[in-house]
């Protein structure tokens, strides 16, 4: 198979992390984005031909457009993986504007930046694919997570619109929504708000149970999930979504036919606000 170029942001952990190093080892080129170099110094040593670190946080829309142009101009890259984001535990009333202001810059608006400095580039070299990291809280929500849910939401429907419109130009667009995985994100990456006891004891605040580590390990294997990733690059056409962990898929599963559910009862309903006919 021949080498290809990947940039990916946000690989210092995580399946970013998981990623890179199986991308590296089967002699693929990598950009990863970092915000502190020294934890991919490894990475820069074992494979100082094959990988190149950017320092970027992802609020900064000038300099993730900046990394893009950099990338794509020093050579083709077959493929844009947005990776980079976290979790806001806590009731909507508890998070600050800060924090509301700081997850949507990272998750939402970063990852719409990213794609949007790449489509251009992707255009010129006649296609490309895009992953974007996702959660299955982005079909399915929770209580007490309600700022990362927004985000989630939010992004998948802009890849899905945004991959019927650049289909014509040979870039496929893919959502990752993974489950609970072995990573940092329960124990190191993720913030929680300032909680209050108004919610103790309410679903707002069950979460504290699952971020505690006697709750055990997360089912998903990072590495397994990043061995997907890969391959569904290699798949035609792009799938749009792919759900990663059993335990995701089973709840995105019921979550959607409780919905779908829902929504065939309103029939009745939903014409009753139409114009009657001939008129």
């Amino acid at each position: 198979m021949t080498a290809r170029t990947w940039l990916i942001t946000g690989v210092s952990s995580g399946i970013g992390h998981a990623l890179t190093t199986r991308l590296l080892a089967r002699g693929d080129r990598v950009i990863g984005t970092v915000r502190d170099p020294a934890k991919v110094a490894d990475l820069r040593e074992k494979h100082p031909d094959t990988f190149r670190a950017e320092i970027l946080d992802v609020i900064d829309t000038a300099a993730v457009r900046a990394v893009v142009d950099r990338a794509c101009t020093a050579g083709r890259v077959d493929v844009i993986v947005s990776n980079a984001g976290y979790g806001l535990f806590g009731a909507a009333e508890e998070v600050t504007d800060a924090q509301v202001d700081h997850i949507i810059a990272t998750n939402l608006t970063g990852s719409i930046t990213l794609i949007r400095a790449a489509l251009p580039h992707l255009r010129a070299q006649g296609g490309g694919r895009i992953v974007q990291l996702s959660s299955y809280g982005g079909q399915v929500a929770f209580p007490g997570n309600s700022l990362y849910h927004a985000t989630k939401w939010g992004i998948e429907g802009f890849v899905e619109s945004v991959a019927q419109e650049v289909a014509g130009f040979g870039i496929g667009m893919t959502i990752v929504e993974p489950g609970g995985a072995r990573t940092e994100f329960r124990h190191g990456s993720a913030r929680v708000a300032d909680l209050t006891d108004v919610y103790d004891h309410t679903p707002a605040h069950a979460f504290k149970a699952m971020l505690d580590p006697a709750a055990g390990l997360a089912p998903g294997d990072p590495q397994r999930m990043a061995a997907r990733i890969i391959a569904s690059a290699d798949t035609e056409p792009a799938p749009l979504r792919i759900v990663l962990g059993s335990q995701a898929l089973d709840t995105t599963l019921g979550v959607l036919r409780r919905r779908i559910a829902g929504f065939e009862t309103q029939h009745d309903l939903a014409r009753s606000t139409d114009h009657p006919a001939g008129e």
